[in-house]
């Protein structure tokens, strides 16, 4: 018994030509009939004009195979001779079906080779699997998700992401028409009904086969993903070099879109890949690239793309767990992140020394908690950006400040002690505010003037030493010196 949809040829006669039955070739590319003595096509033009009517031929030849007489297995099942058709005529199932996809399907056409043949492949394992099924009751067996699962199992892993959910669907759809067209053909007599039911419980099993296929895909990325970012996280906050974070970043698809910022809170706890969905899902309504990872009880998500951070992260709030979350400073790109990823950490451990502070909060507002705390990068922008700044601007305004806060912050107060008119005290707080962006004013603010005040005492900056006395150096030193202040030498 020759399998329809396949090459086969007739018993040569005695003297080596063909015997009188008609030989059917089909394909995927399409089908086309002869008779014995007849010349095969004579180039590769002709074929291809003949490419239409060969598919009505294979159409014709299905359904003269599904027409053929019964065959009856003792002691055989319900559906026993349709099933027996449905084995005979799977090749030719499967080659209708691709051709069916090839003419309604533009984005199928321009799948590579290798891809159509999978697709070939799972259609023909889609008509033995209906047999299986059938035989184990039509869906009633315990087997029945393995069967079905074993559809796609034909074909390799990749095509799951060579071809979408969406895409499946589609091929899905077009087989199940091919099968439902073949239906009265397929089905011995006074079984059609039967058939075409099964058919449509089958296809629904395929439907939650195929869901299962891309789900367990999509599992697998998912955790591979989750694992990258916690990774990337782990880097920022160690601070490794650009180079490490931009390989893990571009594994990860981050478009580093400008600018970058680091927020940490506290994490609500429960499954790690339940919390980042929260953000990720969140992130996406407002419009803004995150990576996310959770160490220990601390949520980190990683910013890009917020022209605002700060207000993107308080769009963000409900991700985290309660406690304070703290915004890093903005950065132009992921290579510098980590300055953002530790300011934030410094901030969110010197947090709770300010139980009133905002939600979010910058980093930058903690400073002088942080200084408190041991943050080395606090203390030195408390002295260089607030204490040096004062004292370049002139010895009066530190004396002003202390006189101030010695006052009580009494103003009148602090000018009898400078022996001031009060107005020359305004002035004098009012040019503090301008140089360094703290007025003393504000109770929040004059604590941050008070701590980079004593920060500044207590580590002072070394002025930079313009020239050297050549009296104050020894001999050796001074020396070099002469030597290197000679006219003659710089020629």
């Amino acid at each position: 018994m020759r399998h329809p949809g396949l090459s086969s040829r007739s018993p040569r006669a005695p003297g080596g030509r063909p015997g009188g039955s008609a030989t059917v070739l089909a394909g995927t590319d399409g089908a086309y009939s002869r008779t014995p003595g007849s010349p095969p096509p004579s180039d590769r033009g002709d074929r291809h004009r003949g490419a239409g009517r060969g598919r009505q031929a294979g159409v014709a030849d299905l359904r003269k195979t599904c027409q053929a007489e019964p065959v009856s297995e003792p002691g055989g099942t319900e559906l026993s001779a349709t099933l027996r058709r449905i084995e005979r005529a799977a090749g030719a199932l499967a080659t209708s079906s691709v051709a069916r996809m090839d003419e309604t399907l533009p984005w199928f056409r321009e799948l590579p080779a290798d891809q159509r043949s999978w697709v070939m492949l799972v259609a023909q394992a889609g008509a033995r699997s209906l047999v299986q099924w059938l035989r184990e009751g039509g869906g009633t067996a315990d087997s029945t998700q393995e069967v079905s699962d074993e559809v796609f199992a034909t074909a390799p892993q990749a095509l799951a992401r060579s071809i979408s959910l969406q895409q499946t669907v589609a091929l899905i759809k077009v087989t199940i028409d091919v099968v439902e067209e073949q239906v009265s053909h397929l089905a011995a007599p006074g079984e059609e009904q039967q058939l075409r039911e099964a058919v449509l419980r089958f296809s629904r099993e395929i439907a939650f086969a195929a869901a299962r296929v891309y789900a367990r895909a999509a599992e697998s990325r998912g955790s591979w993903d989750a694992r990258l970012q916690a990774l990337l996280v782990d880097a920022l906050l160690r601070g490794d070099s650009p180079d490490v974070l931009a390989s893990r970043a571009a594994a990860l698809g981050w478009a580093d879109a400008p600018p970058v910022a680091v927020a940490v809170g506290r994490s609500p706890g429960g499954e790690v890949a339940a919390v980042l969905h929260t953000v990720y899902r969140q992130a996406r309504r407002i419009g803004v690239e995150v990576i996310g990872g959770v160490h220990g009880d601390r949520l980190v998500i990683v910013l890009g793309g917020a022209a605002d951070p700060l207000a993107a992260t308080e769009k963000l709030l409900t991700a985290f767990g309660e406690g304070p979350v703290v915004v890093g400073p903005a950065v132009p790109s992921l290579d510098e992140a980590t300055e953002s990823a530790r300011a934030a950490l410094a901030g969110y451990r010197a947090a709770p020394a300010w139980p009133t502070a905002p939600r979010p909060v910058p980093a930058a507002d903690l400073l002088p908690e942080r200084a408190l705390a041991g943050d080395g990068e606090a203390r030195r922008r408390l002295r260089h950006d607030v204490y040096a700044t004062l004292a370049r601007a002139g010895g009066e305004l530190l004396e002003t400040l202390d006189a101030f806060f010695a006052a009580g912050g009494t103003l009148e107060s602090a000018a009898r002690a400078l022996f001031v008119h009060p107005n020359t005290v305004r002035y004098r707080l009012r040019r503090i505010s301008e140089v360094t962006g703290f007025s003393p004013l504000s109770p929040r603010d004059a604590f941050a003037l008070q701590v980079a005040l004593t920060v500044g005492r207590l580590d002072p900056v070394v002025p930079a030493v313009a020239a050297v006395p050549t009296q104050t150096l020894g001999p050796a030193v001074r020396k070099t010196s002469q030597t290197s202040d000679d006219p003659r030498r710089s020629l």
